[in-house]
């Protein structure tokens, strides 16, 4: 996944800002270099994907002294790198960020709306003596920032390595901006629509499914062997039918229950059949994830409820896979909701509500599944890829008339399902299949034993406890609270990084809930079954 830091000043030293830094080496364990520039300095944390020879290593630099660090795959580089040779430049490896700087040197701030890429980077520009960072218009790719004691910003890939350099806030770098010049620059905003797309049913269907397949097949390239999370839900699902299909040949297909009551497990194990994966199964017990809970929160950087629990099937998973396998990339079926619908967006009541709050959700993705989609992958040295977030694809889906998005057919995310029915990707019972909460799809039992063990670790004075952090997102029950409690010994005063907790819109009837699993709202009917 790698990770980057930058800072741009002078007073901090090479040992403090590479003692914080070794906090990020899961992210890339292959290779570490810092490289000091004037004013400042760029470090890099490698895990090998594109271009893996020594060739490839960052920081990349220029004839003139620019340099950059970046965590991102360009898709369609190939392509890009010939325009570039044609115009006199040369290359030294594979890696696809070698072609940062030639793409800076020809277009400036120009280039990130230019790119079809997932990225984080901190730039050095040496002619003008001045750093630049940018972050993908999703935020798939993490960012953070925070300044020094003596004013000057730093950048990192998490939060925790700007623990104890950044006085103050450590804030996550806005998706969709450059920073120059001491300012942040919006150069796309994924959630505005310029033009209300009015395609027929049957052409929205075609060109949902079309830019899919072609999400995927960007995805597929890598110099690294690629595996599949397969939760058994709709959208891993069809990642993985369509990855088998493009590939013609058995892909690697991995999925977790818990060992006793695993929901998701048999339906994962019918696509697998289908599609002819070689499958495997990872089974968690309650110990192994009350275990494993403070090392998630540490991980995640964050106290939300819905994310750690989600998060929670899915760290053990990829550290199976990283344990007992050679694979380095997953693709992961996350953002479908935040396009297509949730169990609660059943509830919207009306197509511009329905918009209003997919925007909403698409603005935060950072900050909640695909910070943990991130976070569990990358604190297990592998890479995660995302054919849900899909430049193109977003762009179109956030295009279509919500009136057709909302769930008016008895079947929510019905465009997507009818995109695929017919195809034979998946069976057709996957394909109609009701949506069961992440959470819950590992097994009823695990969220179940969440609450009780943090039932045990408080009595009836929860509530004052709770008080402490009524600076941001007050904790709201025992479970919360244990959560902000592990959360604030690793980033003491620092909830603000996340904007609140992941709830349904309680405006809307029928979501005024407590907890934030779907499980609780009344038309989840038979999902989790």
């Amino acid at each position: 996944m790698c990770a980057i830091m930058g800072y741009t000043g002078t007073d901090l030293s090479r040992e403090q800002l590479e003692g914080c830094f070794q906090r990020l080496k899961s992210r890339g364990p292959d290779d570490s270099r810092t490289l000091q520039v004037p004013g400042g300095t760029l470090l890099f944390h490698r895990l090998a994907i594109m271009g893996p020879d020594s060739t490839g290593m960052q920081p990349f630099t220029a004839p003139d002294g620019s340099a950059v660090v970046c965590n991102g795959e360009l898709y369609g580089f190939r392509k890009m790198k010939k325009q570039l040779e044609e115009k006199g430049y040369q290359f030294q490896s594979g890696s696809d960020c070698e072609l940062l700087l030639p793409l800076w040197r020809e277009y400036g701030t120009e280039m990130f709306s230019l790119l079809d890429a997932e990225f984080a980077l901190v730039l050095y520009d040496a002619p003008s003596a001045s750093f630049i960072a940018a972050r993908d218009p999703i935020g798939i790719r993490p960012l953070y920032y925070g300044y020094s004691q003596s004013g000057h910003i730093l950048f990192a890939s998490e939060p925790k390595a700007l623990m104890g350099l950044a006085a103050g806030k450590v804030t996550p770098f806005p998706p969709g901006h450059y920073y120059k010049d001491g300012q942040f620059v919006c150069y796309r905003d994924m959630t505005q629509v310029a033009e209300v797309c009015h395609d027929s049913l049957d052409e929205v269907c075609r060109n949902i499914r079309e830019l899919l397949i072609l999400g995927v097949a960007k995805r597929l390239d890598a110099d690294v062997p690629v595996g599949f999370l397969l939760s058994g839900g709709l959208d891993s699902s069809l990642v993985c039918a369509i990855a088998a299909r493009l590939l013609g040949r058995p892909i690697e297909t991995f999925a977790i229950g818990m060992s006793t009551d695993a929901i998701d497990l048999k339906y994962a194990r019918q696509v697998a059949d289908h599609i002819g994966s070689r499958h495997h199964e990872i089974y968690m017990t309650e110990k192994d994830v009350l275990d494993a809970l403070e090392t998630v929160v540490y991980t995640l950087g964050t106290y939300d409820i819905t994310t750690i629990r989600a998060s929670m099937g899915m760290y053990l998973l990829c550290k199976a896979i990283h344990e007992q396998t050679d694979v380095r990339v997953l693709l992961t079926g996350e953002i479908s909701d935040e396009l297509f619908g949730y169990k609660y967006t059943d509830f919207a009541p009306s197509p511009e509500e329905f918009q209003r709050e997919s925007q909403k959700r698409v603005r935060e993705l950072h900050m909640y599944d695909v910070l943990r989609a991130d976070r569990c992958i990358s604190a297990n040295s592998l890479e995660a890829r995302v054919p849900f977030g899909d430049l193109e694809f977003v762009q179109y889906v956030m295009s279509v008339d919500p009136a057709k998005k909302m769930n008016v057919y008895g079947k929510g995310k019905y465009l997507l399902r009818r995109a695929f029915a017919g195809k034979d990707y998946l069976p057709e019972s996957i394909l109609q299949r009701e949506k069961a909460a992440f959470s819950d799809a590992v097994g009823h039992s695990m969220v179940d034993d969440l609450k009780a063990f943090a039932d045990r670790q408080y009595g009836d004075d929860w509530r004052q406890i709770a008080e402490k952090y009524a600076y941001h997102a007050r904790p709201f029950t025992k479970e919360s609270l244990l959560y902000r409690e592990i959360f604030e010994k690793y980033y003491p005063g620092q909830a603000e990084m996340v904007v609140d907790f992941w709830m349904p819109n309680r405006s809307w009837p029928g979501c005024d809930v407590d907890d934030p699993s779907a499980r609780v709202l009344s038309n989840y009917g038979a999902s989790g079954q």
